[in-house]
């Protein structure tokens, strides 16, 4: 999960104290995060890349919207610190959601529950 957190931050935000505050990029982060997560574990459920990255691309904009720069968005992408508090929120969720850790079919079953609820994370992955 370390290398999906690190690849979605190359694609989506700022350097910024501030940027810890911007719920919405980090929220967008955490939900990918987690249908990376589901992806990468059950093998029935394959992620959407093309959304995944869409959805990426539209976090990095937002982020130059919101005035965040170049240098800040590089800088962002190399705060372990940061990295760290997504994923380990994602991981959070992810266990509410029912995914135990290390448990294959409780990802599988909440990933078909996501898809089935057309959410966010259902939307980014692709059940076989």
């Amino acid at each position: 999960m370390r290398h999906l957190i690190a690849a979605l931050m190359l694609a989506a935000t700022p350097a910024s104290a501030d940027l810890n505050d911007e719920r919405t990029i980090s929220e967008g982060l955490i939900l990918i995060g987690i249908a990376y997560e589901i992806s990468e574990v059950c093998p029935d459920i394959a992620p959407r890349r093309l959304r995944g990255l869409n959805a990426l691309l539209t976090l990095r904009s937002m982020a130059y919207d919101l005035g965040y720069s170049r240098a800040e968005v590089e800088a962002y992408i190399d705060d372990d610190a940061e990295k760290d508090r997504l994923e380990a929120i994602a991981r959070q969720r992810l266990e509410r959601l029912g995914a135990k850790p290390g448990d294959v079919e409780s990802h599988c079953v909440v990933g078909r529950s996501e898809v089935a609820k057309d959410s966010q994370v259902g939307r980014l992955l692709n059940p076989n």
